[in-house]
């Protein structure tokens, strides 16, 4: 008689545990994932400091397709502001955009970091095409206000 009950028992958990309509089926199942759309131009955005280099691709709305950075690639501490994390950096970002179809492009360049020129080269060197490039680093104009005169 237990043996029965038990058997019963197990038979309507798992009825409740499988879905009942299809519907239910396929709201369980795991989500497809999205095809990434392909697009041939772009922009690169280069964003060059004295502690990092940070590389995004965008397309020509501003949605970025992908990115990289010296620390996301490794490189930890003083070692992420060299010329050479700039350029591995830009090879990362390059090898994401392409897989996207991203084959022309125009660079905007920003900040005074030693990775700007090397990741300049590494672009030109990877047989992208580059429409132009441009310079964006921010220029002060006027300065601080100055300090006020000293009376003794």
């Amino acid at each position: 008689m237990s043996e029965e009950v038990l058997t019963n028992q197990t038979a309507s958990a798992a009825q409740a545990a499988a879905p009942a309509t299809a519907e239910e089926a396929s709201k369980t199942k795991a989500k497809k994932k999205k095809s990434k759309a392909k697009v041939s131009k772009g922009k690169i955005y280069v964003n060059s400091t004295y502690n990092n280099t940070i590389v995004s691709v965008t397309d020509l709305a501003g949605n970025v397709l992908s990115w990289s950075s010296a620390g996301r690639i490794g490189f930890k501490g003083s070692k992420k502001s060299t010329p050479y994390a700039g350029q591995k950096t830009m090879e990362d970002a390059l090898a994401k955009a392409r897989e996207r179809g991203v084959t022309e492009v125009d660079v905007l360049i920003k900040g005074i970091g030693s990775g700007r020129e090397s990741a300049v080269r590494a672009l030109q060197g990877s047989g992208m095409s580059v429409l132009s490039i441009k310079d964006q680093t921010p220029i002060p104009h006027g300065g601080v206000r100055p300090k006020k005169p000293r009376r003794v």
